[in-house]
């Protein structure tokens, strides 16, 4: 299907409820505003293959934004929202984006955007009847276009940036085709397929627009004809109340949610009603087995956990049973074929850990960049890496370690810091933590925990006692924390990805060691 014929044939099915806000949108507004913008972008000169920006918060602007850019052959790039203006600027500017759309919500930052950012020939602001200069109202801009398709409809695409968790955002950039909008693209047609998604399913998306996993679950949803409910920001008890009220039957996770869902009080967890799930993905990050466990016992075999890159390069894919058959396992490979390399480009053994690659076509490049795009192949396999850690079991099962930059150096020993983050997560006293490698002169390095503390925990040298004999009770010493320190807040990623760069840099300011 496709959202355009479901506008014709339906045009009273609700398409997207904006969950805390109330707005409700269907399948025939929203394709009139996508309708709408398109023709705006083809009148101020954007044509195949050109760029455009959004940035914003979960807004359905945003959605509209995108539905326009996939309907007139353009690459569109969603911006995290948590940018700083030096930050946002940087993706706009490499993006090379002609028009950008932002909202009212981010006027502080939004507004100090244009002078730096001198190649954007267009500025629209959402929810903004009189933005300043050089801003136009978005509203206003649009409801002077008619709502009929472009007579020249092609498909246009994401071109999202990397989280920048390992330096520079990279735009990861795929060559488009020249299709119309209604050809549906074949991975998400298998993805579709694969999670269920129909006409009947109401999806249910707690986590930011920006990320490639909402933004392309939720268009999975619309091209079915479900409905999307989007969630500003997450909560898990509001999360609870949306299943039970909308009879939800599908969403997408990421491990912390699923441990902010888990800690809420029993009683509000026994009494959630959570019958109408039918499948339920984690994506993003490693997910703790002992929180997986959990949680399916509480929903049931629901679950469904994949890993891919963003840049598209290679996919695996489990289902409840088989992570029960495996316990912590992200799949096995479902596009592409796996490999597990050591440094010197050998093949690791079943059980061996090594750099994950996937050997098959890649697309991708990253923008402007082809000496990065050059570091993540190996034109004699055949095989594309972005740096991620693993392993492969006797039946082909891959278990992630960590990110290759984050890898530990203690002493001449590699210690992977994802096996212990899993482990303190689970301590009652705990609600986030990380693990990094901190100077130390006689190791080089040493393994330091940081550690959100639940509410009412207080930061002390008993709890550090605790928490380094808890890991200590279940690792092998070498992997636990020498030390840890308490914040009030880690800078975790909407999406759920730890920006470990970040948090590196306080311990590591003034030094000249290049050990990360």
């Amino acid at each position: 299907m496709y959202a355009a014929h479901i506008a014709r044939t339906h045009p009273d099915r609700l398409a997207i409820l904006m969950a805390q806000a109330g707005t409700r949108i269907t399948f025939g507004e929203y394709e009139a505003a996508a309708n709408r913008l398109a023709r705006l972008l083809r009148g101020s000169g954007l044509r195949f293959g050109d760029h455009v920006a959004m940035f914003m918060e979960n807004n359905p602007r945003l959605l509209e934004s995108e539905a326009a850019a996939e309907r007139s052959g353009l690459y569109y790039t969603c911006i995290n929202h948590y940018l700083s203006p030096d930050e946002a600027a940087y993706i706009i500017n490499d993006s090379s984006a002609r028009i950008v759309v932002t909202s009212a919500a981010k006027l502080d930052v939004a507004r100090q955007l244009p002078q730096r950012c001198p190649g954007v020939e267009r500025w629209l602001m959402a929810d903004a009847d009189d933005p300043p200069a050089p801003f136009e109202s978005y509203e206003r801009a649009v409801a002077a276009q008619p709502d009929g398709p472009i007579p020249d409809e092609q498909q246009g695409m994401a071109m999202l940036y990397s989280s920048g968790t390992t330096g520079r955002p990279k735009g990861i950039y795929h060559p488009l085709v020249e299709a119309h909008p209604s050809e549906e693209p074949p991975g998400s047609r298998i993805q579709r397929e694969r999670w269920g998604l129909d006409e009947h399913s109401v999806y249910l998306s707690p986590a930011p627009l920006y990320h490639s996993a909402p933004q392309g679950s939720i268009s999975m949803t619309l091209r079915a004809g479900g409905t999307a409910i989007v969630m500003e920001s997450f909560d898990a008890d509001r999360y609870l109340e949306l299943v039970a009220l909308h009879r939800v039957t599908h969403s997408q996770l990421v491990p912390t949610m699923l441990s902010r869902l888990l800690k809420l009080p029993d009683e509000r967890r026994r009494a959630a009603d959570v019958s109408s799930l039918r499948t339920v993905v984690l994506s993003s990050a490693p997910c703790p087995p002992q929180i997986k466990r959990q949680m399916i016992d509480w929903w049931g075999p629901i679950i469904m956990e994949f890993y891919a890159a963003s840049e598209g390069i290679g996919y695996t894919f489990c289902r409840s049973q088989e992570w029960l058959e495996h316990p912590g396992t992200v799949g096995r490979a479902a596009l592409g074929e796996l490999l597990i390399r050591a440094d010197d480009g050998s093949i690791c053994p079943p059980g061996v850990t090594g750099t994950v690659w996937f050997k098959g076509p890649a697309g991708f490049q990253y923008f402007n960049d082809p000496g990065r795009t050059a570091a993540t192949r190996d034109p004699v396999l055949g095989a594309s890496s972005v740096g991620d850690i693993g392993y492969l079991d006797e039946d082909g099962y891959l278990y992630l370690t960590d990110r290759e930059s984050f890898m530990i150096i203690s002493g001449g020993v590699n210690i992977y810091p994802q096996e212990t983050e899993n482990l303190l997560i689970t301590h009652e006293k705990v609600d986030d933590a990380a693990v990094i490698g901190v100077p130390d002169e006689d190791f080089g390095e040493a393994v330091k925990a940081v550690v959100q503390l639940a509410a009412g925990v207080e930061p002390g040298p008993e709890v550090e006692a605790e928490l380094i004999a808890f890991c200590r009770a279940s690792i092998a010493h070498f992997k636990c924390p020498r030390s840890v320190d308490f914040v009030t807040e880690l800078p975790r990623l909407p999406t759920g990805k730890l920006y470990k760069r970040k948090l590196k840099d306080a311990y590591w300011a003034g030094r000249e060691s290049l050990i990360r």
